[in-house]
């Protein structure tokens, strides 16, 4: 089946087989494995993108359920210039990653969530990132970036 996408503003158009899930697209296809594969159950939230701006686990859309889409993946992030977007810089800042497998997912999750809400609480920071798993940290220093990123993007007064 052909499949044609905007990813990270560059239009792609592929044959895929219909079976094919977007995370694999993207990672076998496109090159780009940041986007991890974690459970492909929809457990972990390691392969997390954003799909016209909302954030999905890609293991879990079919890449011609994609088709005609906008997807930004973790490499979509930085601008032109390489200046890493204010999460991802608040990642880096906070220390909020430690092996990092987890941590693409979790970026995407984090704009989608500022998106929609701002200005949000300690809480519902923990809330929002419920379907994204980290093994190996507390959580701490991820909320603390995602609040961090809240207010560099310019919504806290």
């Amino acid at each position: 089946m052909k499949v044609e996408m905007t990813v990270n503003g560059n239009l792609e158009s592929h044959d895929v087989e219909a079976r094919t899930l977007l995370v694999n697209y993207l990672r076998d296809t496109l090159a780009l494995t940041g986007t991890n594969i974690g459970c492909d159950t929809t457990s972990c939230g390691a392969c997390t993108v954003l799909i016209n701006g909302q954030s999905v686990k890609s293991c879990t859309v079919l890449a011609v359920q994609a088709s005609g889409d906008d997807v930004t993946t973790i490499e979509g992030m930085a601008s032109e210039d390489g200046t890493m977007h204010p999460v991802q810089a608040a990642f880096q800042e906070c220390h909020g990653l430690q092996c990092g497998y987890c941590t693409p997912g979790m970026v995407m999750a984090i704009t989608s969530l500022l998106k929609e809400n701002p200005e949000p609480t300690e809480e519902e920071v923990r809330v929002g990132l419920e379907g994204n798993l980290c093994r190996c940290t507390g959580y701490h220093n991820i909320v603390e970036s995602a609040l961090m990123a809240s207010r560099s993007l310019g919504v806290h007064s």
